[in-house]
């Protein structure tokens, strides 16, 4: 694995050290996203972050505190409620989701210049390695029509036997952005793997054995392992009708072309994915699991879940260049479902297939208002007419409101929704060797109401979530579905906060959280992420040349909680009421640096284990990594 990765890299670099050019060349590199309507532009800055680069985990950047069963590539979960992945179309990745790629995750790009980025981590020692590794290229035709490729690797041997995680994601996708006509269209494939070895036999063993001698719950006998696959297509075409064209400006009245400068969009919004999951064992009467439904010799369960949703609506804008614009839109979706599965036959070696079809129709509304440059509100909706997921609906709001000070701009937002959705199709429905149950269960309601405050100038951000739901699902402590039939709700507070005394400075991440119910869900009261760091910019005069570097620790910490527990079979976390977890700092320490446009890491991480204890647990029987020293380096190359 490192030979090859190696090669790629000497390859790239080879043609790419004689095309590296200094930032002041005016370049220019435009990156977006869609909205989750996938009806606009959403400008996403671009990212060669220097500060705190060994924090190089994609899902440390979706959410800064994550549960995980130990090796990265495995199963995890978010600790802020708020940043879980709910929506039911995605039951069967939201534990892998932020290292996947999927349509409403894609970003594109516009370049003056071929786009080149290569970053590899690698964790030691080699028996137990851990290896990263993301090469993304983009380059324009012309000025509109733009391609781009990303492939990303995460193959982790992993500490504990029967550990491994291999996890491959693709995405091709490509942009054209006319006057009138816009396309946009990608493309992604993902293969996960993860050997399931069912957490340690006792906790007590860590501090007597190395972990490769820690005796695990499914080992050699079982071979058990679960395979993800993922394959997705999105295509949206926009076609604008009205005043469009900087050309139709009016040179003396700065207005455009049509009535009052009205101008519509018709577009076409296709969406395919298809996903499967599997689970293998080769022996489910080791002991692990107390029943088996079709055969006592060998597991292999499978399900698949395949939906297409084909979306038309027309989206109107009045007049860009006044100060009041007003905006809105409508358009009507389908959606297409079918679900397969094992379905236990209690024969003890045979099982019969079966699959469901399920179809679903919504309407689908937006209205925007913005005042000048620093105001604006937004409302969005949809409703389920008929089939499957009718009644069903969304409506959401956002007031957003800018102020310009001395610092620069800071922004504050207030966003709410009401939802009533249908559970995935799996918490009703699931059939293997050692799980099956049929049910249907209630739509679940939801009222979200949150507002954020963020200062970029002073690197400060506050933020308030509060939620409250009716028939909240989960998997209980016998790692089943089961439905809150009264209500929960839960608060969080979130601060975000760099502070700086000349060349110190300490960036700190404070998550407040609490649920009416802790026997529903618990969540750890607080979750603290923070860097204390030197930096420093040495100049060297003789070669014009500049290397910054940042030399810190930081620690990651929650207070003690009743975490999930995690089921192999399922593929699922669930409640448990036996271990608490937490009040256990993860040190990490670093150097960062960067010259030019190349950044690289040296970090020893989790560089207190043994001296704090033994409870690095974040999952019940899934201890995390010990001390492992890491690097990493990224290079990017604008040709």
């Amino acid at each position: 694995m490192i030979r090859y990765i190696s090669i790629i890299i000497l390859l790239i670099l080879t043609s790419g050290l004689y095309a590296q050019k200094p930032d002041s060349t005016g370049n220019t590199i435009k990156q977006w996203t869609l909205s989750s309507d996938f009806t606009e532009e959403v400008i996403v800055p671009f990212d060669t972050v220097f500060s705190l680069f060994h924090r190089y985990r994609h899902t440390d950047r979706y959410s800064f505190a994550n549960a995980s069963l130990g090796n990265y590539g495995l199963p995890f979960y978010q600790l802020n409620f708020f940043d879980r992945v709910t929506d039911p179309d995605k039951f069967l990745y939201n534990y892998y989701y932020p290292l996947m790629f999927v349509p409403d995750r894609v970003l594109f790009m516009n370049t003056q210049v071929p786009f080149t980025e290569v970053v590899w981590t690698y964790g030691t020692p080699t028996t137990t390695s851990e290896q990263t590794f993301r090469i993304k290229h983009s380059q324009n035709v012309n000025r509109n029509l733009n391609f781009g490729v990303v492939y990303d690797i995460v193959f982790s041997l992993g500490q504990y036997n029967y550990q491994r995680s291999e996890d491959k994601a693709a995405t091709l996708f490509s942009s054209y952005t006319g006057d009138r006509y816009k396309m946009y269209f990608s493309t992604g494939l993902n293969n996960i793997i993860s050997l399931e070895n069912g957490g340690i036999t006792d906790s007590s063993q860590l501090g007597q054995f190395v972990p490769r001698e820690v005796q695990v719950n499914m080992g050699d006998p079982n071979k058990a392992r679960s395979t993800l696959k993922n394959r997705n297509f999105l295509l949206v075409q926009q076609y604008k009708i009205g005043g469009v064209s900087d050309s139709k400006v009016d040179t003396v009245t700065g207005k455009k072309a049509g009535f009052m400068g009205l101008s519509g969009t018709f577009s076409h919004i296709f969406t395919f994915e298809n996903n499967r999951r599997s689970y293998s064992d080769n022996s489910p009467r080791s002991g692990f699991y107390d029943s088996a439904y079709i055969n006592s010799q060998f597991t292999f369960d499978s399900l698949s879940e395949r939906t297409v949703k084909n979306t038309l609506r027309f989206d109107f804008l009045t007049n860009p260049t006044r100060k009041f614009r007003l905006g809105g839109g409508f358009g009507i979706r389908n959606e297409f479902m079918k679900y397969s599965q094992i379905i236990p036959t209690h024969d003890t070696m045979f099982a019969d297939t079966a699959s469901w079809k399920r179809i679903s129709n919504a309407v689908l509304g937006k209205l925007f208002n913005n005042i000048g440059d620093n105001f604006r509100w937004l409302a969005t909706g949809e409703l389920f007419l008929t089939g499957y997921r009718a009644g069903d609906f969304r409506i959401e709001g956002e007031i957003a409101k800018s102020f310009d000070w001395n610092k620069g701009k800071a922004s504050w937002v207030a966003y709410g929704s009401m939802l009533n959705t249908q559970p995935s199709f799996w918490y009703g429905q699931w059939g293997g060797n050692h799980f099956e149950w049929s049910s249907i269960p209630e739509k679940e309601f939801r009222i979200n109401l949150g507002t954020k405050f963020s200062y970029p100038a002073r690197k400060a951000e506050l933020k308030f979530d509060y939620s409250i739901i009716d028939n909240y699902t989960d998997f209980n402590t016998m790692a089943l579905p089961e439905q809150h039939s009264g209500a929960l709700s839960v608060a969080a507070v979130t601060v975000s906060k760099e502070l700086k005394a000349w060349k110190f400075h300490l960036n700190s991440d404070v998550l407040f959280q609490q649920s009416s119910n802790s026997n529903t869900l618990d969540l750890p009261f607080v979750t603290v992420r923070s860097a204390g760091f030197f930096e420093h910019l040495f100049k060297f005069e003789q070669t014009n040349g500049a290397l910054n570097l940042q030399v810190g620790a930081d620690v990651t910490m929650h207070s003690s909680y009743y975490p999930y527990a995690y089921m192999p079979a399922t593929g699922r976390f669930y409640r448990q009421e036996r271990v608490k977890s937490g009040n256990y700092p993860f040190l990490n320490a670093f150097i960062n640096i960067k010259i030019k446009r190349t950044r690289a890491f040296l970090m020893f991480d989790h560089v207190n284990s043994g001296m704090t204890g033994y409870d690095y647990f974040m999952i019940p029987t899934y201890p995390m990594n010990i001390r492992m020293f890491r690097y990493g380096i990224a290079w990017t190359f604008y040709n």
